[in-house]
């Protein structure tokens, strides 16, 4: 499966912007997403993660209560809604994708994942 992450940009502290995960070449709905960052000269770190079926979500890191992960399947798109965006958010955004043996089951390790899209930059201004 192909991904796509897409929907960066230059913003203003305090805004809010939603990332999408396009993906292509394969069934979209088999696959477990995560949303993963990273900022200049530091390791790439988890947001969010989806499982395959949308039923199960998890967050960890500076991102957590201010991001919501979903997904539409028949879309072939995961999306990640992020708010009250700080200057400590610019990034480079991430979206990666592997299948787990249930569909309720999601992964928070970088690792854990086989494919990976190409990154889209968040900028957040001060």
């Amino acid at each position: 499966v192909q991904l796509q992450a897409s929907g960066g940009g230059l913003m203003e502290t305090g805004g809010s912007l939603t990332l999408s995960c396009t993906s292509s070449g394969g069934t979209f709905g088999l696959y477990a997403v995560g949303w993963f960052r990273q900022a200049p000269g530091q390791e790439r770190e988890f947001v969010a993660a989806i499982s395959s079926s949308g039923s199960a979500t998890h967050y960890s890191g500076p991102m957590e209560g201010r991001c919501n992960i979903t997904r539409d399947n028949a879309k072939n798109t995961a999306y990640l809604q992020m708010s009250e965006l700080r200057p400590e958010d610019t990034a480079v955004y991430f979206c990666a994708a592997t299948q787990l043996s249930t569909h309720t089951t999601v992964r928070i390790t970088a690792k854990g994942y086989d494919f990976w899209g190409r990154g889209t930059l968040v900028t957040v201004s001060s």
